[in-house]
């Protein structure tokens, strides 16, 4: 299995009449089975498609964001599993061991599922489940310059190191209320990214995300502001469209959304009280 984040492959450029072959970049896409241990019990809770690389704080972000761990206190160890025939170490199935007597109840994991398969639940039932949950408080009182959100995307596309060679990934960036890029995570899958970011989070003892900035390299889906929201984000920005749904959880959670982010322009989905702007609307 790749190991690395990117590969090579030779391909074939066709630009009108000229034909010309060369080496490309790809990046790397190899599944990440996630399994749960506790108590002399396991269980797979997840399979997903993913870019190598922090994938200890995938799953550490995955758990949190499902309300499975709290918090890095909850987790004992994470490791690789070990093939159990060649007895070779294997980077596509974690464990992560809990510090519990036994296995959680694991009810997040049905909406997990019915997300992604379009069962057939409804996205106002799936915002009275998110408000059940114990959340982080949101931060009313802050507020941030027009002039630093249009600066995220500039700051975000010179950190997007593995995008650069292959075009081919999403990214998710913290920053405070300032600007300063605080962390940046890529892969393949855009929630993903957003829940490598999360998991440095929990890892690095950061969470929630009162007073900072949540900025992805692609469009405002429904689970992406779910994540925020547990993460306690009060500010999500999008470089494309929201959802609708996305921008009816902003406005219940008071979560400014923004979208379009691009040059020196953006759209205020909801939460327009923490952006100060200068100038007044036309």
């Amino acid at each position: 299995m790749a190991r690395g984040r990117q590969a090579k492959r030779t391909i074939r450029t066709v630009e009108g009449e000229r034909v010309a072959r060369r080496r490309d970049y790809l990046a790397v896409e190899e599944p990440l089975e996630i399994q749960l241990r506790a108590g002399g019990e396991r269980r797979v809770v997840a399979i997903t498609m993913r870019t190598p690389g922090n994938d200890y704080e995938l799953a550490a972000g995955f758990l949190h964001t499902e309300g499975i761990v709290a918090d890095k206190r909850a987790i004992d160890h994470m490791i690789y599993c070990v093939d159990g025939e060649s007895a070779q170490q294997e980077y596509n199935a974690l464990a992560v061991a809990l510090h519990a007597p036994a296995l959680p109840e694991l009810p997040g994991l049905d909406r997990h599922f019915f997300i992604n398969s379009a069962c057939g639940v409804c996205g106002r039932t799936m915002l009275d489940e998110l408000s059940e949950r114990p959340l982080p408080p949101m931060a009313p009182d802050m507020t941030v310059d027009a002039d630093v959100i249009t600066g995220l995307a500039t700051t975000l596309a010179a950190r997007q190191d593995i995008f650069s060679s292959t075009g081919g990934l999403h990214a998710a960036a913290l920053f405070d209320r300032s600007g300063a890029l605080l962390a940046v995570r890529e892969d393949v899958g855009r929630h993903n990214a957003l829940d490598k970011l999360i998991g440095w989070g929990v890892l690095q003892q950061q969470l929630p995300f009162h007073d900072k900035i949540i900025l992805v390299s692609g469009r405002a889906s429904y689970e992406l502001l779910y994540k925020a929201r547990v993460a306690g984000a009060p500010v999500f920005c999008a470089v494309s469209a929201p959802s609708s749904l996305a921008a009816e959880l902003a406005a219940r959670f008071d979560i400014t959304l923004i979208g379009f982010l691009r040059d020196a322009r953006f759209n205020i989905y909801s939460g327009e009280k923490r952006i100060a702007i200068a100038a007044k609307d036309r």
